[in-house]
């Protein structure tokens, strides 16, 4: 098999985001590849520590990566504050003989740094168009822990486990390796907190990371962390806000200072994504239907709701609100611009981590998450066969067969674009549902 079939075969999809299947994306031919190793959302530690446990892994997989799409120079993007991690990359990037393609460049500590849109104009100076993706200016993304699954699914090894920080306002923040498919409360529970009913959940960062109605579920190949909180806790009451509620305060208190568009990352790049017009159309009922398009633009990164705005109002949920009302009538944004230039003043108005942290009340847990070894064997795995961009893997073992650690369970429907999956464990099929395969461990 070449490289981009095993990538394939080994179920290898975006692990720092949404999930889009590797083996899709990598069949793209590009100027630039990218590695996405900003890892802005605070209090998250997988990124940096991965580069810096396995950077001889992680660089051959990105550089396989890049010959194979065809790149002239592969990016990594890492925040200029991660010193030692720069270190260890350049050194094993120049013993590996690498260095003519492979090249280290430095990013500002600033929160969105890790969206691929602000990540492709920091490292090229390019701009993705509106509602366009990297490729369409020569550019393919790939996060610090795809590269090293790149690596390992050359080496004929599957997507079987998952890396996850866990932080917040606990007496033990760690990174952690589970098998895909464990219990979320089990690996909660390495926190060292037991019993989680005056704490709150956020899955994934706390910028964009949802509140989890429950600790039910299982690990997928895309979670990347967990923030635990107490209930009262600011961020917690903030992003509970359902978006009537938002929506109902919105109308009764904008001023339309439009720092919520004067802050936008997108907006800073050059789109025409203006919040501050969605809250005015919600405030007087306005029927322009073509104003209310720029809504779809929203990466809802949640800067505008949780920093920019000065009366702690809801400028993402009015882009949310407008983008469903639009997905309802089947209307999508289309661009008129062929060319995008870059606000002469964004520089001044990048926010810093640090200044962001404290906005957000979690200086004080802004501490060190370091990889653990913990045992960890869960005695029955659920294993989605829908964590990825696309239609579900098609189920290919039955309840009573007995799997082994890595066996493929589950391929990618004819014609279709997916992600295979495969055992996390080895035992005995249980339950093979349309959802989810469960396996309990021998």
């Amino acid at each position: 098999m070449n490289l981009l079939e095993m990538v394939r075969e080994a179920g290898v999809i975006g692990a720092g985001g949404a999930g889009f299947p590797t083996h899709a994306k990598l069949t793209s031919k590009s100027e630039y590849i990218l590695l996405n190793g900003a890892e802005c959302e605070p209090l998250l530690r997988v990124d940096q520590q991965l580069m810096e446990l396995f950077p001889d892994e992680i660089i051959k997989g990105f550089e396989a990566a890049g010959r194979l799409v065809g790149a002239r120079k592969a990016l990594i993007g890492i925040k200029g504050k991660h010193k030692k991690v720069i270190s260890i990359l350049k050194e094993r990037i120049e013993a590996l003989q690498v260095g003519d393609f492979v090249e280290v460049k430095e990013l500002p500590d600033i929160y969105p740094a890790g969206d691929e849109q602000v990540l492709v104009y920091e490292l090229t100076g390019r701009v993705v168009p509106e509602a366009g993706i990297p490729i369409q200016v020569g550019c393919v993304v790939v996060n610090s822990e795809t590269a090293l699954n790149i690596y390992h699914g050359s080496m004929g090894k599957p997507v079987t486990e998952k890396y996850i920080t866990i932080a917040g306002d606990i007496p033990r923040p760690l990174t952690v390796k589970v098998p895909i498919g464990t219990p979320i409360v089990d690996v909660l529970k390495l926190s060292s907190i037991e019993n989680f009913d005056n704490y709150a959940v956020i899955d994934g960062g706390p910028m964009m990371g949802p509140v989890m109605s429950s600790t039910d579920g299982y690990i997928t190949k895309k979670n990347k962390g967990f923030v635990i909180l107490k209930k009262n806790h600011f961020l917690i009451r903030k992003k509970s806000m359902n978006i009537e509620r938002a929506r109902r305060i919105n109308k009764s208190s904008c001023e339309q200072c439009r720092m919520c568009t004067d802050m936008c990352p997108r907006y800073l790049i050059g789109h025409n994504i203006q919040p501050h017009k969605m809250m005015r159309a919600l405030n007087y009922k306005l029927e322009d239907i073509e104003g209310q398009k720029s809504a779809q633009l929203c990466c809802q990164c949640n800067l505008c709701e949780l920093f920019s705005c000065p009366a702690g109002l809801y400028p993402k949920s009015a882009n949310l609100y407008f983008k469903g009302k639009l997905a309802e009538k089947n209307i999508r944004y289309k661009s008129v611009k062929s060319e995008f230039t870059a606000s002469k003043n964004r520089e001044y108005r990048l926010v810093p981590s640090k200044r962001l942290m404290a906005r957000l009340g979690l200086h004080d847990f802004d501490k060190p998450a370091p990889m653990t070894e913990v045992e960890i064997k869960p005695e029955l795995v659920h294993i989605a066969t829908r964590q990825h961009v696309g239609a579900p893997a098609v189920t290919v073992v039955s309840v009573g067969d007995h799997v082994e650690l890595g066996q493929l369970i589950g391929r990618i429907p004819e014609d279709s674009l997916g992600a295979t999956i495969h055992a996390s464990i080895s035992g005995t099929v249980v339950e093979s549902g349309n959802d989810f395969i469960a396996i309990r461990r021998d």
